[in-house]
This record gives structure tokens, sequence and C-alpha cells, in this order.
């Protein structure tokens, strides 16, 4: 019998698993431990990982998303141990944060469930570390934001506890799952996760029933966890607000009488409808207001220059009619838009490049059908030349402008170069700067810091000197070496640095990724030597989708053409048969060649055309569905079709 038995579920957060049991492999070197890793149907390579990298660790494969509950009861089942410690994936721990945990449970016989004090990836305490039970009372406060309002409130503020030091170990109502310790008896008695939990809420069900058991859930403020996403992760979508509440209506019926769990479920969901209103209005509201305020920056321009032209210029001086202030010039700002949207320039990160090819295509495509029109509706060719410089140039400083007031979510030059400082001894700093140049990662190396006080040859300084040697080199991006910097430090400057906007990464011992993340609610950036695919960029996705659509626009009126150049019945029954498939998204004109069973790579529809033998100037060495992917562009599917056709 174990002391201990870990259980992580994992679902396709393959670079999250690796780094949380590289800490977990520390942190058990004197606790006497068992390992499962619960696997629901990833897609990502995740349990290859664990196979190789992690043969100690006990693993169950599922075929299908089971859910969280039943998951983590799969593995509960077959352990064998004193204690069960149900951990999430996107977790560090520190080096000693079991053995603490194992001692305080051995001390104090009443405690049937244990939490710990987690951090996100800038240092920030988490406040679901401790909850108080999600009764009417205390919903309501939550869902009508007087919990905030007054948060070191006892009265007002129980969910969340602000009112308890987050620095002293306490009692309290629920635990989170991310990081959850108990009692193997506690559970024999109480019982397993409710499996009528999927995701979300069973944590709190959980808690509630080791309480109602005569036993205390404690926060235990003595180590320190990083939990990288947490549930906020997802907050902003209108399908996280639904099963998120749903589950508290859930739990209220479990729990509570049925007169007030119907009040209870009532108000719920009434905040479902009202929380996913404001998610989806937000939601599209972020997405349409850049595109809003660069219509208006560009045709402000277009008409400043019209005016001008009608008012002050001494050669071509002329007057417009209103359809050209109401129509034309509108015309043009979309039609630039347009083409910024096709070329990504709306993707993130801003890229000056998608600009500036988006603006340019614009403006080509406008003096193309300018050509065209009748002689009453060409108007001039000179305010369309000088409003697409005008609309390359207010682009470009409606970000500078954003970036520089931090307006949104939007960057157009400070994050696209990482200036990087690594934390480590020689030998690792060489190899994480080997895995940034192999993960071609726009970054600039400043300096090594040694991970001890003492200064090292080939080193600016020790780790004591950060705070320095950060404001000297004006990094943006420290990288620790997880093997040579303890967990515990690492946090520690994660607190330090929480309110700088340092980017703090972590780069696992033998691993072949950095991760971190910048928030609870920002999943971050991820370093990886994984090969990097064409095909996952969104820009090129879109490229493929227009194409696939203009293409079959295209058949319907090269119909009669095809049968002049005499192409087979078959071939015209093929293209006419899927025609209507592809133009509705069910399939794409291209796609991979036979069953693709690399599920790593980009997800495809079913294709009419196979990319079969086109690449044989590759400078890629994989099959050809991985080229496919990697060297993606739409002359490619111009190559296969035509290759087919004829």
């Amino acid at each position: 019998m174990h002391k201990l038995s870990i259980v992580i579920v994992n679902y396709n957060v393959k670079h999250f698993l690796e780094q949380v049991l590289l800490s977990v492999e520390k942190a058990i070197v004197n606790v006497d431990s068992e390992v499962w890793v619960v696997d629901n149907n990833s897609v990502d390579g995740s349990m290859e990982m664990v196979a190789l990298k992690f043969p100690w660790v006990k693993t169950i494969i599922n075929s299908e998303n089971t859910g969280f509950s039943r998951a983590n009861n799969q593995a509960i089942k077959v352990s064998n141990s004193e204690y069960v410690l149900i951990l999430n994936p996107d977790t560090v721990l520190q080096e000693d944060t079991l053995e603490k945990c194992v001692n305080y449970l051995d001390s104090h016989a009443n405690v049937g469930g244990l939490g710990v004090k987690m951090i996100d990836g800038k240092g920030h305490f988490l406040p679901e570390s401790k909850r108080g039970l999600p009764t009417p009372k205390v919903a309501f406060f939550k869902m009508t934001g007087l919990a905030n309002l007054f948060p070191k409130s006892k009265y007002f503020g129980r969910y969340h506890m602000k009112y308890l030091n987050e620095n002293e170990t306490h009692e309290v109502d629920v635990l989170s799952g991310a990081f959850m310790m108990m009692r193997n008896s506690v559970l024999q008695k109480v019982g397993l996760l409710d499996e009528a939990f999927f995701m979300y809420g069973e944590d709190i069900d959980l808690s509630y029933r080791i309480i109602l058991g005569g036993f205390k859930n404690v926060y235990f403020a003595d180590t320190t966890i990083i939990h990288y996403k947490g549930e906020s992760t997802k907050r902003k979508s209108a399908n996280y607000v639904k099963v998120f509440y749903n589950a508290m209506v859930l739990f209220a019926q479990k729990h509570y009488s049925s007169n007030m769990a119907g009040w209870f479920a009532f108000w719920i969901k009434l905040a479902i409808y009202f929380r996913a209103f404001l998610a989806i209005f937000f939601r599209g509201a972020q997405a349409i207001f850049l595109p809003l305020v660069d219509f208006a920056g560009i045709y402000a321009g277009y008409w400043g220059i019209a005016k001008y032209w009608e008012l002050y210029h001494k050669f071509v001086r002329g007057f417009y009619p209103d359809i050209y202030y109401l129509l034309h010039i509108p015309i043009y700002a979309l039609c630039v838009l347009i083409a910024v949207f096709i070329s990504g320039g709306y993707d993130k990160p801003f890229k000056g490049r998608r600009l500036l090819r988006g603006t340019a295509i614009g403006a080509i495509a406008i003096f193309a059908v300018y050509g065209f029109l009748p002689k009453d509706l060409q108007f001039s060719r000179a305010i369309i030349g000088l409003g697409s410089a005008w609309a390359m140039g207010v682009l470009f400083a409606i970000r500078l402008i954003a970036q520089y007031f931090k307006i949104g979510d939007i960057h157009l030059t400070s994050d696209s170069e990482k200036r990087v400082i690594v934390v480590g001894t020689q030998k690792e700093a060489e190899r994480i700067q080997q895995l940034l140049n192999k993960s071609q990662v726009d970054h600039k190396m400043l300096c090594w810091v040694f991970p001890k006080p003492d200064k090292q040859d080939g080193f600016v300084g020790g780790i004591h000197q950060l705070s320095e040697i950060i404001e000297i080199y004006k990094a943006n991006l420290v990288i620790f070496s997880g093997k040579d910097v303890q967990a515990a430090e690492i946090m520690k400057t994660m607190a330090d640095f929480a309110k700088s906007g340092i980017q703090l990464k972590i780069a696992p011992d033998k691993g072949e990724s950095i991760i971190g993340s910048s928030s609870k609610n920002d999943p971050g950036e991820l370093f990886t030597i994984e090969v990097k695919y064409a095909l996952a960029e969104l820009h090129q996705q879109r490229r493929k989708r227009i194409f696939d659509v203009l293409f079959s626009l295209l058949l319907i009126f090269l119909a009669p053409l095809l049968l002049i150049f005499g192409l087979a019945k078959r071939t015209i029954f093929v293209l006419y048969k899927n025609l209507v498939q592809v133009l509705f998204g069910f399939k794409t004109w291209v796609s991979y060649n036979g069953s693709n069973t690399a599920t790593f790579l980009p997800k495809l529809k079913n294709g009419v055309f196979k990319p079969s033998g086109n690449w044989t100037n590759t400078t890629f060495e994989g099959n050809v569905n991985h080229v496919y992917a990697k060297e993606f562009h739409v002359t490619k599917d111009i190559q296969t079709i035509l290759t087919a056709i004829f």
C-alpha cells in the first residue's frame, strides 16, 4: 500500500502534462507514491509522450472523453494508498509540496480534504484556492457583483473568502479540483466524485460531502503551486457559462430542499441567459471593434482627400456628388478591409507585412474594378491612389496608438521580439537557447543568469540580482531552467514580478518545450521544436476556404468549356457531384492522402482530390500529408486539381 496516489486527467494538453509530471517526479522523492494518468481520448500524442518519457507512470487510456469525474474515479478505484491527490495537468508543484501536505494530514486526523495556495503563470494569487459553499445567498451575491464590491466582507464576499489571509492556513468550505488531496478512507465513506458532473462543480459537491461526513476541508498556505490556466481559460465563452452554471443547478438540486433548489435553479438559469448574452455581445464587439475603427479611419482619409480636391486643388478641381461619399468611398474602404482580412491582417499576433500586403491587394482590386465602370462613375484615380496610401498608413497608426494606450489586446511591435534572459547553468542555458532557435521564435538572447547567488564566468550575475539585470538589459521574457532552479524559487520570483509585465516561463528538465502563461485567462505562448504547419495558421485556412468557394463558383460557369476540352465524363461527374458539398463546407477540394493516422496534423474536411506526388522537390522530410500541411499554399491546391483533371 502506497502513502499517496496522484491522479491526473489529461485531454489534449501534452506540453502541460509533460511539465507537471516532471514536477511530480521531483516532488515524490520523499513520499511513497504511485502516479496515474487517465487520458480522455486525446489526439495530440500525449500518451505516446508519457510512455516514452515517463514509463513509471501508470496509465488508463479511454476511447472517448468520459468527463473529469468519471476519469478520476477510474484511477481512484484501482489505486492503493492512504491518500489520494486529484491534480490538474496544467500545474507545477514545488519540490516539497507533497511532503508538506502529507505531513499535515498525518498530524490532523479530522481533516478530510486539503487544498493549497495557487498562483497563475505571472505570480497572481488565484482566488479559487479557497471558496465558500455556493448557497443561494452566496451565489446571488456573486452573480449580482456584490461579492466583488465588498470582497473583504464575511457576509457578501463568502464565495472566494477574500477576508481570509491567503498566506495563512484556514478551514474552508470548498477546495479546487486543480489540487485536492483527500484521505482514501474518507472517500470510501462519503463516495467518490459524482459522475453526474461532467466538468465543473464536482469539486464543490465532493468538498460539501466531506463536510457532511464529519471532516474538515483545509486551505493549506505553507506551500504554493502554479496553476497556469484555471477555470478562467474559457470564461468568456457562452458555452462555459452554460456548463458551469448548470453544474451549480445540479448541485442545488442534489443538496438543497426542492423549494429552495427550484428558486436557485430559476435565478441560475436567468444568470445563464444573461451571462451568455453578455459573452456573445462582448465577443462580437471585440471582434468588430478594430475593423470598425479601421473603416472609420480609411473613410475619413478618402473623404478628406476628396474634399481637398473639391476646394483647394489647383489643377484638377472638381465637385463630387453625394453618391461618391455615400457609396463609392465606403466600397473602397470595404475592399481594403476585406483584402486585409484575407491576408491575415486581423490574425494575432499582428504582423506589419500582412497589413501591407492586404492594403496593396485592396488597392489593386479597386483599380481593377474602377477600369470597368462607366465613365460617369469614374471620378478620380488620383483619389484612389492617395486614399490607398492613406489606408496603409492609418491602419499602422491605429494599431500603434491602441498599443501605446493599451486599448484591447493589440500589439504591433513591442512583443514581436522576445528579449530573453535565461536563468540556469551553462549546460541548461545552452540547451534552452538551442530550443528557442529550433522553435523559430523571434528572439534576442540578452544574457545568462546563474541560478545561485554567487557569480560565475559567462554569467552576468546571480539569481539574487535578477531584478537589476532585467532593468538594465530591458528584458521582456525570463526563462527558468526547471532542472537548475527550484520551483519554490521560481514561484517566489513570479510573485515579485507579478505587476511588472515581464513574461516568465519554465523550460522543464529534458523537455522539448517552454511553456507559460501571462495570466489565468491566457493560455500563453508555447515554444516547442515540433514541426510548425502552415495549414495550422488562420489566414492559410481562410485562403483555402475562399479558394474552395471561388473554384466551386467557377465550375458552375465553366461546365460547357469542360465538355469542349474533352474531359472524361467520369471526371466531370466527380467535379459536379462534390461541388455542392464543397461550396457549403462539408468537403474541401484537396485534403490529406489516404486515412490520416497522424492525428496531430491540422484538421481538414474530407477531400475530393489528394496531394500525392506533387512535391518532389520539397525540403521537408516526411510523407506527403506532412509536406502538404507544412508547406501549404493555395497554389498547391491549384496544382493538385489541375494535375488530377488534365
